[in-house]
């Protein structure tokens, strides 16, 4: 017997080539026999749409709990749940995992999926997207990214990593074993992060092919993985009036002329008064002119006859047709004397 406990002891101290694959010792009745010294409590809310749910399951509720030694309460006025210790609680650390449970069934996970977080082998973890992306639009696609068409995504996450995802608003529910809740919140942080989860998934599926094979146990697998090419296409806006860049030079631009430049230039800063006025009335009657020439162009387009041009059938029937006099000469003679047979008089 002694030399069994040696080999127990050296073991546990000695160091641990696989800690997931560990077992827990399972924490009994007999490891705490006084109990708690004070109690503990915890509540939650819950929106007013999971009423009408929990209302229907808190029975099943309270008697899991009851079988821990926990005393659950119901406020609907309020909008809360409630767990606290009782005298004769023994496991310290089970008001943490009651906590949880409510914490998943405010948060739309059904019953039967909440209260496995009281086995110790199993845990929860709520991930916040919500402040991941701050343009919405964005937001809603990657969560549904993370979703996939009909879940199909979501689905193939839980089966690699067994545990429960549920994507709700602006969290992510996850429970399962504390190895599988790593891998979903690095899947879920990556995808809000605009990273598809294909990669991870795909990364999930090689590795666990490889951790079957013994001769790649003490390899590097990065060789083996996908990798993700971040590639930073950002679509700018582009101005619809292009200004062209001009060739750099060390001088100023020449100034812009003034009113009184130009019109020493036409000449026009040396008239009086009355040869500007009558100058611009010039200008005015020009014109009105040439507008009115244009709108009288413009009348008259509908009284121009079009051009009559003779039509390619009929030219081509013209060329083509060659006339026999001589058969015409004998049709005329035929028709002169049934004409006289005709007119002759009856005796």
């Amino acid at each position: 017997m002694s030399d069994s406990s040696d080999d127990e002891s050296q073991t546990a101290s000695g160091p641990v080539e696989n800690a997931w694959e560990m077992k827990i010792p399972e924490f009994k009745p007999e490891d705490n026999p006084h109990g708690l010294l004070e109690e503990s409590s915890f509540a939650t809310l819950f929106p007013q749409y999971r009423e009408q749910y929990l209302r229907q399951v808190w029975p099943l509720v309270q008697k899991t709990l009851n079988e821990h030694h926990i005393k659950a309460e119901l406020d609907v006025v309020e909008g809360s749940m409630t767990v606290r210790t009782t005298r004769k609680t023994w496991d310290p650390y089970i008001i943490i995992k009651a906590r949880d449970m409510i914490k998943l069934m405010s948060r739309s996970v059904p019953f039967e999926q909440a209260k496995r977080v009281l086995n110790d082998d199993i845990g929860c973890d709520i991930i916040k997207i919500g402040k991941i992306t701050r343009n919405k639009e964005k937001f809603v696609k990657r969560r549904q990214r993370l979703i996939g068409p009909n879940g199909c995504t979501l689905k193939s996450i839980e089966l690699l990593t067994n545990c429960y995802v549920l994507v709700q608003g602006q969290t992510v529910s996850a429970l399962g074993p504390y190895k599988g809740l790593q891998q979903v919140r690095k899947i879920v942080e990556d995808t809000m992060k605009n990273v598809h989860p294909i990669y991870n998934i795909k990364a999930l599926m090689i590795k666990k092919e490889l951790a079957k094979d013994p001769k790649l146990k003490n390899e590097n697998w990065d060789r083996f993985l996908p990798k993700f090419v971040n590639k930073n296409i950002s679509k700018r806006k582009q101005p619809k009036k292009k200004k062209e860049k001009k060739p750099y030079t060390p001088f100023p631009p020449p100034q812009t002329e003034s009113k009184i430049d130009k019109e020493l230039a036409s000449g026009e800063y040396f008239l009086n008064k009355e040869q500007k006025r009558q100058k611009k009335q010039k200008e005015k009657n020009e014109k009105h002119a040439a507008a009115a020439k244009k709108r009288e162009e413009k009348r008259n387009e509908a009284f121009i006859p079009p051009s009559e041009e003779p039509s390619t059938s009929k030219k081509s029937s013209n060329v083509n047709t060659k006339v026999d006099i001589a058969s015409l000469k004998e049709k005329i003679m035929k028709a002169r004397k049934g004409a006289k047979m005709f007119n002759k008089p009856v005796k």
